[in-house]
This record gives structure tokens, C-alpha cells and sequence, in this order.
């Protein structure tokens, strides 16, 4: 796929404007098995951390670490939360192609501390994000109608010269994520309809009240796993809680939303234990929770719009809803046969535009008398995840600590940036 090895930006557009994470201890990657390429160090989202694992109030009004407070000789992107600069990586790597080495060299291997040194495509990145900010401001109001992907458009170099064989050659297939209301196309289905017909193609409002939970494992693959198939398991409750524990080969990556607040914890991450902030991420993890237990899928969104031009998605043709959730714009694809949710685009805000966050949904199957999906494949631009339930316990106990903010290694297999208690 496109960009295979550059969307493992994160550490790498870790920081095309520069910036080394600051250290609290220091420890040698381990290398993965010689057929694979080893990843480099992510400087994935990361947040100021809950004093206290009782105090939900306290946690949630924590103070987010900056990025500037993670990481060294940032210069542009100042005073935002790392989680949202961690998106803005990827929203370079997208843009342009980039993986952590295109920025940075080679010596950055295994090294976080020369990903502050500066080298000219850095610097050239810092007077590109300034230029653009000063178009925005000045044509359209501060708007980001401009971006590095207006130009750019997946490669280092903008074009300036028409391509001929792009013109007379057959157009591409559109990307249905990029489809647009128009004033051309029918308002139906209605948003409550699209709503109605998949609640009642899961199994309709009567069963879905009598799945109150369920815990299930089966098998992934990501690039945090070496593309390599390894065991996760999965919590939740229609109360709201949520987890995923994805046991790869260098500990267990983690995240978990207790209903009220949400963490992630994992082996590349350059905090020990993340908190998500409001934005982007956490809308994620709300909706990821409304739509494990569809009855309540309505009250989670807002601002619910229809009237799309037709679409497909693998050659079949799909109903479009969009809406928000919490602060995001979402884009939900229904099948038109089934009424099944097939996809799920999130965009997340950044400084620098909105990067998109796609989930496709398959292999519905009955568990306690509900369909869901067994299968979903997470895309965003920061690399690929693929999910796979082998085993789905309904209307289980599960403890709270499944849902709590997790507890951090003592002895990481890849020592974080940045710890905190």
C-alpha cells in the first residue's frame, strides 16, 4: 500500500519541524525478527497522566503536557497537546510521503535524541507551515482551506506542469471518504431511517436492551506487531466502558475508557501511561464505546446531515450520514441491501488540517441474538490495524480494573520518553 513504510511517522515526521522527546531514562529498542523491518520509535499522543486512579474529577481536569514539554527544539508548533501533534505527523506523512528517515537521516535509528537535530528538509517544513498559516489568514479568514496536502497531494515535490497522461487517461475511482453533500442529490434516507434500518438489521431495539456486555479475543495485525498475527481481547459494557489489550512481542499495548476518562499505554510510546485530552482522539474513543452498543448511537451524535451524491465501497452501494461526535466530523457508510454499517470515517482536527480516521466493518455475526462485526481494519495515517474475533462471551461480570488507567511496566522492552506516575 502507498506510503507503507512512511506511515509509521510518528517518530520520524516525529518531526519534520524538529524536536527530540525528552528523556527520563534510556534503553536500546529490541530489533524484530530479521525478515521484518525494525520500527522506528514513535512519538505517539501523549498527555499529562491522573494523580490519582480514584479521582476521575482530578483526572479529567489534569493539565495536558505540551508538546514542547515532551519534546526538544520545538519552534512552530507550540502550546498544543502531543496527542494532536502526534497528529499532525501524520498529516505530514501523508502529505508528502514521508517516513521518519526522509526527515531526519538514518542516524535517528534507534537514537530518539538526534531527532532534534536540524537538517535543512526540517527547516524548509517549519517556513512551509508558517507560509500556509499566512495564506489561510490572509485569503480566507484563518480558515484551513490550504493545506501541505492541497499541493503536495502524497509526494515531496508539488507539480506545476499538467500531466497529459492524467488528462487523457481514465479517471481514477473516487475515494468515498471524499463525497460531499450536494443539493442534487435526495435527502432520503433520512438520518432516523439510516439509524432505524441498521438498528433493526443488527437485531432491533428489544435484543440490543438485553446485551448489557460482553468480553471477547481473537487475532490482530499491525505494524506495532511487525505485521505479525498476535492475540488481543476486548471489554466493554453499555454502560459506556471500553478496552482493547493487544499483547504483541513487546508488551501489551493498551487502551481503556473507564466511561469518563480514557488512556492509552504501549511499549512505543514516548509517555509511560497516556491520558487523551478533549479532541480528536478521545471523540474516537466515545464513539468507538456508542457504537459497541448501537441503541444509544443516536444520543452520541449530533448535527445529523443527509442528501449524498450515490457511492460505493467495494462495489457496493452505501447510504451516507454525516454528523458530529463530540467535537469531530463523522461519515457513517450503510449498505443499501443490508442497512449494515460498513464504515466509519472520523476527522480529526490538527493545526495543519483534519486527518482522517477510517474504520471498515465485516463478518457480522449473532451473539446473543445481536450482530456485530467480527471483523474491522483500522486505517489512518499513521499506519494500518487488522482485528479479528475468534471468541465472543455475551452479558459477562467484568472487573472495573479492565477498565481503570493501566499500569505501566516497571522494565519496558522500549524505554518511553517521558514517565509519569
Amino acid at each position: 500500500m502507498k506510503f507503507e513504510a512512511g506511515r509509521i511517522l510518528t517518530a520520524g515526521l516525529c518531526l519534520a519541524l524538529g524536536l527530540s522527546p525528552l528523556y527520563s531514562q534510556t534503553a536500546a529498542a529490541p530489533k524484530p525478527p530479521a525478515a521484518t523491518k525494525p520500527p522506528a520509535p514513535k512519538a505517539s499522543p501523549a498527555t499529562a497522566s491522573p494523580s490519582s486512579a480514584a479521582g476521575k474529577a482530578a483526572a479529567a481536569t489534569d493539565k495536558p503536557l505540551m508538546a514542547e514539554d515532551v519534546f526538544t527544539n520545538v519552534k512552530v508548533l507550540r502550546g498544543i497537546p502531543v496527542n494532536q501533534f502526534m497528529e499532525t505527523m501524520g498529516f505530514f506523512s501523508a502529505s508528502l510521503g514521508y517516513n521518519c528517515t526522509n526527515c531526519h537521516g538514518n542516524a535517528v535509528a534507534g537514537n530518539w535524541e538526534r531527532y532534534a537535530d536540524d537538517i535543512p528538509v526540517k527547516n524548509t517544513s517549519r517556513r512551509m507551515v508558517t507560509m500556509v498559516n499566512a495564506i489561510n489568514k490572509a485569503q480566507f479568514g484563518g480558515a484551513q482551506v490550504i493545506t501541505c496536502y492541497t499541493c503536495h497531494r502524497g509526494g515531496p515535490t508539488p507539480k506545476s506542469i499538467p500531466s497529459l497522461l492524467e488528462q487523457y487517461s481514465e479517471a481514477s475511482p473516487e475515494d468515498p471518504n471524499d463525497v460531499e453533500r450536494s443539493s442534487r442529490a435526495s435527502s432520503a434516507p433520512s438520518a432516523d431511517d439510516m439509524l432505524n434500518r441498521y438498528l433493526n438489521a443488527i437485531g432491533g431495539e428489544q435484543k440490543l436492551a438485553t446485551l448489557t456486555s460482553f468480553a471477547g479475543t481473537g487475532h490482530y495485525e499491525g505494524f506495532d506487531s511487525y505485521h505479525g498475527g498476535v492475540k488481543f481481547d476486548i471489554y466493554a459494557k453499555a454502560s459506556g466502558e471500553h478496552s482493547v489489550n493487544i499483547h504483541t512481542q513487546n508488551g501489551d499495548q493498551v487502551t481503556t475508557y473507564d466511561a469518563h476518562n480514557a488512556w492509552i499505554m504501549g511499549p512505543d510510546k514516548p509517555v509511560s501511561v497516556l491520558q487523551l485530552v478533549p479532541g480528536g482522539d478521545m471523540d474516537g474513543v466515545k464513539l468507538e464505546s456508542a457504537l459497541a452498543f448501537p441503541a444509544k448511537l443516536k444520543q452520541a451524535l449530533t448535527r445529523m446531515r443527509t442528501g449524498f451524491p450515490t457511492t460505493t465501497i467495494d462495489d457496493k452501494a452505501v447510504d451516507v450520514l454525516e454528523a458530529t461526535a463530540g467535537a469531530s466530523r463523522v461519515k457513517l457508510f450503510f449498505d443499501k441491501e443490508s442497512g449494515l454499517l460498513i464504515r466509519m470515517v472520523r476527522f480529526s482536527k490538527t493545526v495543519v488540517g483534519s486527518v482522517p480516521v477510517q474504520v471498515d466493518y465485516a463478518d457480522y455475526r449473532e451473539v446473543a441474538g445481536v450482530k456485530i462485526p467480527f471483523q474491522w481494519n483500522l486505517t489512518w495515517t499513521d499506519g494500518q490495524s487488522m482485528f479479528s474475533l475468534e471468541d465472543v462471551k455475551p452479558n459477562v461480570a467484568i472487573d472495573a480494573a479492565k477498565f481503570a488507567k493501566p499500569v505501566a511496566p516497571a522494565k519496558p522492552a522500549v524505554a518511553p520518553a517521558k514517565i509519569t506516575k
